[in-house]
């Protein structure tokens, strides 16, 4: 009797998966029209920022030229160190750098996640009744998996990357990049990867793909830092790697760049997956909601998911309203709690 009431369980969990894979229909004329929307949005922001860009990076210039010396005195050191080792130069700016910041932020939120200390940390936990403590059985096999992408597949794009920006040009070239250049390289990648990771990982929840790919990383409906990059091998590729490396190999980007912006976007894609609404960080209610729901919320912005009304039931909850910056040490379930159910 239990194994069958788990089956029903089970059964209807898949059901609302792959109702919630499907989503709302869009007619072809509907979503053109939403692309057209996306395409005058990320325009008029790009044209915005070069607008922008004289007054705002003049002012944060000012730190970047008063050590711009430092900075390019420190990499022509290293330049210098690997001279004619142009791989290894790239390899430890896009793979070894990357590394520490995956696995020093995760590390310290594994921590958490095993002990359940420090207490004042777990008061942040967004679903407050999951992974508390986590399950080892789970994590062990979750930590498998992100180790072979990370180590394996991970490492494999670094590869064809380096080819194919070095065909481009030189990405380990001698001179440091301007701070106003890296900076409208890095609001540039910000866009790419909204764009790119939106539309595929919308892609993955398509019925005939979810059920083969997808729900491997589904299986976390409360996730966890290390969570970030717990997904099939073809998915990781596609969804999580592609729209982080396009960025810096379309714009020809140098490695000083390109490293700084894989450790914002791991640290990111952690943040977003961590199950802590931690104070002064970005918020991660929004992917922590898409993980509870499966059919809301699949960009990083949220700016496609707006023009696509895929965030439509998320913008009716509680999680809405804690999606904000926490600038205090009351946590948000405590100062915007759940609506008490009747008879409670």
């Amino acid at each position: 009797m239990h194994k069958q009431r788990h089956l029903v369980r089970s059964g209807a969990r898949e059901a609302e998966e792959s109702r919630g894979s499907s989503g709302r229909q869009e007619g072809p004329g509907g979503l053109w029209d939403s692309v057209k929307k996306a395409g005058f949005v990320i325009g008029s922001g790009i044209l915005f920022l070069a607008a922008f860009g004289n007054s705002l990076t003049w002012h944060l210039q000012r730190f970047w030229g008063a050590s711009g010396d430092f900075w390019q005195n420190l990499w022509t050191k290293l330049y210098v160190a690997y001279e004619g080792h142009d791989a290894s130069l790239f390899f430890l700016g896009t793979m070894l750098v990357p590394t520490l910041a995956f696995w020093g932020s995760n590390a310290l939120l594994l921590w958490v996640d095993i002990t359940g200390t420090p207490s004042f940390i777990t008061r942040y936990r967004i679903q407050l009744d999951k992974n508390n403590p986590v399950d080892p059985a789970k994590l062990r096999q979750a930590l498998k998996c992100v180790l072979f992408n990370h180590v394996v597949i991970s490492g494999a794009m670094t590869v064809v990357v380096y080819y194919l920006m070095s065909w481009r040009g030189n990405p380990c070239g001698p001179e440091l990049p301007t701070f106003h250049w890296a900076l409208m390289e890095l609001a540039a990648f910000a866009i790419l990867e909204e764009i790119f990771f939106y539309y595929s990982h919308r892609l993955f929840h398509h019925p005939s793909l979810y059920k083969h790919y997808h729900k491997q990383h589904h299986d976390w409906t409360a996730p966890i830092g290390i969570v970030s990059i717990y997904a099939h091998p073809l998915e990781h590729v596609i969804s999580n790697l592609l729209p982080v490396v396009s960025g810096p190999v379309l714009l020809g980007s140098h490695v000083s760049t390109t490293s700084m912006w894989y450790c914002v976007a791991l640290v990111s894609t952690t943040i977003s997956h961590c199950g802590y609404h931690l104070p002064f960080l970005p918020s991660p209610e929004f992917h922590d909601f898409h993980h509870l729901r499966f059919n809301q919320c699949f960009g990083v912005f949220g700016i496609l998911d707006r023009l696509h009304s895929t965030d439509s039931k998320f913008r009716q909850t509680k999680q809405y309203e804690r999606h904000t910056l926490l600038t205090s040490f009351t946590p948000l379930n405590e100062s915007i709690p759940d609506t008490q159910k009747k008879g409670q």
